[in-house]
């Protein structure tokens, strides 16, 4: 991946910003995507300095149309081979006592702009027929989120349309791989309100996250787990655990 220029949402810190250090170490160029503009723009300075890079940066709130449309317009006419939608956030409690504004703009975010920039970039990749697109789900896509259920289930469908996509964009020269982590530590849990539940008591370091991920976008895999232990739990175990069980599971997990 290297001389390549990469755009990455969620840029400013966790697994965004360890995404950006890969692939500027190998000589990749980045357009990074936040609403953090001052943070970005540090981060970019130093990327520049450390690795000889081109760095750009847009400050955009993707939860916005014009956060959106600012990114598309920053990646026109401009050679992205490698999409990373990475930028997104939960927020636990119960849904009908949650501000449903903030459970609306988390779809805008986790979904809407997803979609988006898959459309706009992932048409450009398949006209110049090469590219990888890298779109961060989650193991909480694979199962029902009590307590955080628009979260979960808007990684349900990250995961399901970026399967959808690796198999409509085969033979394109373009990959789709989803990359679905178990918890990993990260600002999350604090913006979730999710610190103090048993979650959260053990995770994975952001950055042997971004390596796994970015990894298997190289290699053009159709998902990957970061977890060999978690990996054969989703597809061993989960599906044969019956639904409710598996609910209340979860929900316990999250509660405080």
């Amino acid at each position: 991946m290297t001389q390549t220029l990469a755009l990455i949402t969620g840029a400013s810190g966790g697994i965004g910003l360890e995404l950006a250090r890969l692939h500027a170490r190998k000589g990749g160029d980045l357009l990074l995507v936040a609403r953090r503009g001052d943070v970005l723009d540090d981060i970019a300075a130093d990327l520049r300095q450390a690795h000889g890079v081109t760095v750009d940066t847009v400050a955009a709130d993707l939860t916005t149309l014009e956060g959106v449309r600012a990114t598309v317009a920053a990646a026109e006419g401009r050679p992205v081979e490698v999409l990373i939608n990475n930028a997104g956030y939960g927020g636990r409690g119960l849904f009908v006592e949650r501000d449903l504004s903030d459970d609306l703009a988390m779809v805008d975010l986790n979904v809407k702009a997803l979609m988006v920039l898959c459309h706009s970039v992932g048409a450009a990749m398949v006209a110049r027929g090469r590219g990888r697109i890298l779109n961060v789900a989650s193991t909480a896509g694979m199962m029902p989120g009590p307590l955080q259920a628009t979260y979960f289930a808007s990684k349900a469908f990250v995961r399901s349309f970026s399967f959808a996509l690796a198999e409509e964009m085969r033979g394109t020269g373009v990959t789709v791989t989803a990359l679905s982590p178990g918890y990993v530590v990260t600002g999350f849990a604090a913006r979730a309100d999710l610190d103090g539940t048993d979650l959260t008591k053990s995770g994975r370091s952001a950055a042997s996250v971004a390596k796994v991920g970015y990894d298997a976008m190289r290699l053009g895999k159709l998902e990957v787990v970061n977890e060999p232990a978690l990996s054969f739990a989703s597809k061993a175990v989960l599906p044969f655990v019956p639904t409710r069980a598996l609910m209340r599971m979860v929900r316990k997990m999250q509660t405080k």
